[in-house]
């Protein structure tokens, strides 16, 4: 039999020691809300009674069950009132030596038989229990925030934790109706030890100048469904917070260079640029706290302003390839109005892509995103054609052949000859250099990388890949060409693995390491982050969505660009691939497809 958890003792009521105030007492446990001074009890009272206020005027609470969580609290100065208490959740500030000091006097005050418990989310569990006599009865207990609204408990064991703890602590997560995952104690456990190092990649993006902030963020949003662009993301934790926990497990997880916090981070922290809760960070908000984005001198300008500074008009597009990508981006610029000539290598290839575009628009249709009238009108405007020779009064070339640099270089030298001098010649590739396609041509200004995204009628991100050699004229007619299409476009320079790309494969890749070291399952990873990070997929479930072997192949390209020594593939996936097992497409990856 779990124990019966009775009352529970909560230690720093900031923000997250609040939250899991709530989330006891809405649960019906008797909670000792403890503080270090009566102003930092009011802070905490405010706190938790602004929540609750909101849940009830948003109609998810009744003031009747929110005046019963409030009376199941009792708030109190000092360590001492938590004698009674069955178990201790402390969630003070990350720093190892308070923690070790309030472990310390926890055990002088705490019955014998009371858990003690950290919130901490980067620190050593270990190193915290051996301040007590009882490192046996000492666990992690990491919430993430909000709390009431997560549902995701990382439930830290260290060597010395007693089973009985994890078993009773387990039970009382599924009381709280959250979903627990149970880990050894390592830096950053398992959601912030793969957050925290794309989120660490993305600040040093923008450091280099590599995409501005907005773009970077959208590029993620859009492109991976994330419910927060990444810098956005650091302004919510705070720059304070997300710089000692990028820290600390730099130093605890083996001087891992991605956990070493790019410089950017601590110079905006020593200047008072925290995020949110000081009113600027990466974004400035219209005050400290609020959620509100304002313009600042970095906010780009007006759109429109943007898009008219020098584009060229264009009204044919020419479309070379007969995969899906080519098929998506046919439709794309058919149903935006644009008179299209699809070019594939014979009258077959043409045939199917045909059927397949036809078969989408119907879908359209059926779905009553599409007038029968708009479907036809779309199908009208395709010129279907087996020879590069009908390239040659178009305004825009979008290439989407084969990912193979030799074949690209191939096409964009016929492309070069064929068409008229002004005409913007664009390739699709996702991981190969734009700059050496441009150089197969007299005219690499006119050359830029559109990166559409699968499904190319669905995704609404385009990733804008400049050259050096890209002309400013050529990059604001593909501006042009993405609004025009309904679709977001995002500038970054000629590096592999562009915004989208750079930032998610080698957090995937984190993911199957720490899966190879054994310290977490599949199931327990996947759970980790779409619960406590919000993503719409886990890693694993994400990686046999996309294909082992194209995930491989992507990380290789990163890793011999930028020769960084944490973006090597890991050997598990290597392996994987070598034996065949390629995701969703053979039947197994990570999980076995067949069965299902």
């Amino acid at each position: 039999m779990a124990r019966d958890f009775t009352s529970v003792g909560v230690v720093g009521l900031g923000t997250m020691g609040a939250g899991i105030v709530e989330v006891f007492a809405r649960n019906g446990v008797d909670v000792v809300a403890v503080e270090v001074s009566e102003d930092a009890l009011e802070r905490g009272r405010a706190i938790l009674t602004g929540s609750t206020d909101r849940a009830v005027a948003k109609g998810k609470l009744a003031e009747a069950d929110r005046d019963a969580l409030l009376s199941r609290v009792r708030f109190a100065v000092g360590l001492d009132a938590l004698h009674a208490v069955d178990l201790v959740i402390e969630a003070v500030p990350e720093h190892l030596d308070l923690k070790q000091r309030i472990f310390a006097e926890l055990d002088r005050v705490c019955k014998p038989e009371a858990i003690l418990a950290t919130n901490t989310s980067s620190l050593s569990v270990t190193e915290i229990s051996v301040a007590t006599s009882r490192p046996n009865q000492v666990i992690g207990i990491h919430f993430f925030n909000p709390a009431p609204v997560m549902k995701l408990v990382e439930v830290v064991r260290t060597v010395v934790t007693s089973t009985d703890v994890v078993a009773d602590v387990e039970a009382l997560c599924k009381r709280l109706g959250k979903v627990d995952v149970t880990i050894s104690d390592r830096a950053g456990f398992i959601a912030n030890a793969l957050l925290f190092g794309y989120l660490n990649h993305a600040v040093g993006m923008f450091e280099a100048h590599y995409a501005t902030r907005e773009d970077i963020d959208a590029a993620m949003k859009l492109g991976c469904g994330l419910p927060m662009g990444p810098l956005a993301l650091m302004d919510l934790i705070g720059l304070d917070t997300a710089y000692e926990i990028l820290d600390t497990m730099y130093r605890r997880g083996g001087r891992d260079r991605r956990h070493a916090p790019v410089p950017l981070i601590k110079q905006m922290v020593t200047a008072g640029l925290l995020g949110r809760k000081s009113g600027r960070g990466f974004y400035t908000y219209e005050r400290p706290g609020s959620p509100v984005v304002v313009p600042d001198e970095q906010t780009p300008a007006a759109t429109e302003a943007a898009l008219a500074d020098g584009d060229r008009a264009l009204a044919k597009v020419g479309v070379v390839g007969s995969g899906t990508m080519a098929t998506g981006i046919i439709e794309v610029f058919a149903k935006a109005g644009y008179e299209v000539v699809s070019v594939t290598r014979g009258a077959e290839k043409s045939a199917r892509v045909f059927e397949a575009v036809k078969t989408s628009l119907n879908k359209g249709v059926v779905r009553g995103k599409l007038s029968e009238a708009d479907r036809d009108a779309a199908l009208g405007r395709i010129n279907w054609s087996a020879t590069l020779d009908h390239l040659a009064d178009v305004d825009l070339v979008v290439e989407a052949v084969v990912e193979e640099l030799s074949v690209k270089k191939a096409l964009f030298a016929s492309l070069d000859e064929i068409c008229k001098p002004g005409v913007v010649l664009a390739t699709t590739t996702s991981s190969l250099p734009v700059i050496d396609v441009a150089m197969a041509t007299q005219r690499p200004a006119d050359v830029v990388g559109l990166h559409f995204f699968n499904p190319a009628p669905l995704m609404p991100l385009v990733e804008i890949v400049e050259t050096i050699r890209t002309s400013a004229e050529t990059t604001a007619t593909a501006r042009a060409v993405c609004a025009a299409l309904g679709k977001t476009g995002v500038v970054c320079g000629d590096r592999s693995g562009f915004i989208v790309n750079a930032l998610l494969f080698p957090y995937l890749n984190d993911a199957v390491k720490m899966l190879e070291a054994s310290y977490s399952t599949a199931d327990d990873i996947d759970h980790a982050m779409k619960l406590g990070c919000g993503y719409p997929m886990g890693p694993f479930e994400l990686l046999d969505v996309v294909g082992l072997d194209v995930s491989l192949a992507i990380q290789r390209e990163l890793y011999l660009e930028l020769r960084e020594p944490g973006f090597a593939p890991a050997p598990l996936l290597e392996h994987l691939v070598t034996a065949g097992y390629l995701g969703r497409k053979s039947g197994r990856g990570f999980r076995d497809h067949t069965r299902r």
